[in-house]
């Protein structure tokens, strides 16, 4: 029996490196994985996800906060906040993925370097591979960067309506390599981010109805200004839910052979222009009837029957 006891304590001591030092670096090294993993995943919550104490408000996270522009307006609506948050939230998927990327590489590495592999001709072999693929797939890494800056730089938002070249509509969902809107069709466009050459926002900060009326070339300029002008602010006065300024009258935009185009602006909020258009249309033409404003189509009719 002591020989055993002797053989078995001379081969634990021969053996020690494989039965209790390496186990235990192995160990260490992901425990260490998982506490860093648990620490940064708290960060990163932290910083993507509202707080509230009970019985208060809840309070936007910092990084919410952080992405706010900082000449935005100070409204606050359900709107805002759902597409900061879904902004926060997108960067915070990616920096969870990407740190459990890193920290399982790390993992892999030290574990083999711990059982005594070279570790040498896996990180250029990784060096390669991600050449390859940074060749293979220019596409996707340009979609996905392109995708982050854009998050980053609030571009445009869910609920935004967007002029992106092709297509044009109302914004559904941000994603990191796709983005979807749909136009006033119901179409449902798949536009990938990397094809975004540019970006026209209609949804930001505020917007600005434009009106085009178009009169008969023989009418009296000044008093169709006057008309219109009047009728506007009487329509704006009504509602003024959509209205941020007073109406401006430009005056005359366009001339032609047939027509005299004179234009007004109001400012309104985001996404408000195009009912402030429709409303202020209807007024002035109906006002253009009630004082006798020449129509260049009434003019032209009229020409046709004599």
């Amino acid at each position: 029996m002591p020989d055993v006891t002797t053989r078995a304590f001379e081969w634990t001591e021969t053996n020690r490196e494989w039965l209790v030092e390496n186990p235990i670096r192995i160990v260490a090294y992901v425990l260490a994985a998982l506490v860093a993993r648990y620490a940064i995943y708290r960060a990163v919550d932290r910083a993507t996800r509202p707080r509230a104490k009970e019985g208060e408000k809840p309070r936007s996270a910092a990084l919410i906060r952080s992405l706010r522009p900082r000449n935005a307006p100070t409204e606050r609506s359900a709107q805002i906040a759902a597409r900061r948050a879904q902004r926060a939230a997108t960067i915070g998927s990616v920096l969870k993925s990407t740190v459990s990327i890193v920290l399982l590489v790390w993992v892999v590495l030290s574990v083999l370097s711990v059982l005594g592999v070279n570790i040498a001709p896996f990180i250029a072999s990784a060096g390669i591979v991600g050449l390859a693929i940074g060749f293979g797939a220019q596409n996707l890494v340009r979609d996905f960067v392109t995708g982050v800056f854009m998050l980053l730089e609030d571009q445009y938002g869910v609920g935004d309506i967007v002029d992106l070249g092709e297509a044009v509509g109302e914004v559904e969902t941000v994603g990191l390599r796709v983005t979807t809107l749909r136009d006033v069709d119901g179409t449902l466009w798949y536009v990938r981010n990397g094809e975004i050459a540019r970006v026209g926002n209609m949804s930001q900060e505020y917007a600005v109805a434009r009106v085009d009326v178009p009169v008969a070339p023989g009418a009296d300029i000044d008093e169709a200004q006057r008309v219109a002008d009047e009728a506007a602010r009487r329509a704006l006065a009504d509602d003024d839910t959509d209205v941020l300024g007073p109406v401006e009258m430009l005056g005359v935009q366009e001339v032609a052979s047939d027509q005299i185009v004179l234009r007004l602006t109001v400012k309104t909020k985001p996404n408000g222009q195009w009912a402030v258009q429709r409303r202020l249309r209807r007024a002035i033409l109906r006002a253009f009837v009630d004082n006798s404003v020449d129509l260049p189509y009434v003019r032209a009719m009229a020409m046709e029957a004599n």
